[in-house]
């Protein structure tokens, strides 16, 4: 089964990720890779590296990877323990960085495993509807055209982001694939979306990063993502993500600040 983001290894530590349409967001004329693609990816080349699966990695972004570019990976050790592993991953489009990510892999056994934060109620997805992308995406950005984006009916969605700064979205991929930490990079930076939703405009602004830290994977088909914005100031934008299975299980948690961008119409005027 091909991943949602097929890297291609090029040597023991090197891999590639091709931008193309799937992989890509943005409005009008300006289409680039998603950064949660470029930390999936990042993770996948982490974990096919170092056969250790991920406990918490984070991605700086740098630079606009565009549609139709190859970012090349360069993955390196800073530390191998006997349990975990600390390492990087730079993303690079020719000479110029993309992203640079830091991350620790590993599992150890015979200890606790226990959450604190339960799955929020929330209607199940079928009862749920589509949630549009704001703001309206140029023809070739077109990654959520894989994606099924739910949220609960009607306006009260809005009137509760904007009172409480929450956004509830069940996240799914449309062809049907197991779950792993590198989907849930990819739908952690759902963050920017929801403190723009939380400060009653589309959109929200670009990345700065976008933390992961993942407790365990359990098998789901859709991943209830219950997002935080926490504050906005100085043009800047602050937010976070617990990431549920359906069966309640917290799987991981993530953390976002991007740039704040201001866009034409309120949410509302959008619904």
């Amino acid at each position: 089964m091909t991943h949602f983001l097929p890297i291609v290894r090029t040597g023991d530590t090197t891999f590639t990720l091709g931008v193309t349409e799937d992989r890509c967001v943005g409005p009008l004329g300006h289409v680039f890779l998603f950064g949660g693609a470029g930390l999936g990816a990042a993770v996948l080349a982490l974990e096919q590296t170092f056969r250790r699966g991920l406990v918490w990695a984070t991605a700086q972004y740098i630079s606009f990877a565009r549609l139709g570019a190859d970012v090349v990976l360069d993955v390196a050790a800073a530390q191998q323990g006997k349990s975990v592993t600390q390492a990087t991953v730079t993303g690079r489009v020719g000479d110029q960085i993309i992203f640079s990510v830091m991350a620790a892999l590993g599992d150890r056994d015979g200890y606790p495993d226990q959450h604190w934060r339960d799955m929020p109620d929330m209607l199940p997805p079928d009862q749920c509807e589509q949630e549009l992308q704001r703001p309206t995406q140029d023809p070739n950005a077109r990654l959520r055209q894989s994606l099924d984006v739910r949220a609960i009916p009607g306006p009260a969605r809005h009137e509760i982001a904007t009172q409480t700064g929450r956004t509830l979205l069940w996240i799914r991929q449309k062809q049907a694939a197991p779950v792993d930490a590198a989907m849930l990079a990819v739908f952690a930076d759902f963050v920017p979306g929801a403190i723009g939703g939380a400060l009653g405009r589309g959109g929200g602004g670009n990345s700065l990063d976008n933390n992961l830290r993942v407790r365990k994977i359990v098998p789901t088909s859709w991943v209830l993502c219950d997002v935080q914005a926490q504050a906005a100031a100085r043009g800047f934008g602050h937010g976070h993500m617990r990431l549920y299975a359906e069966d309640g299980t917290l799987m991981a948690t993530a953390s976002q600040s991007i740039v704040l961008r201001t866009y034409a119409a309120p949410v509302s005027e959008k619904a």
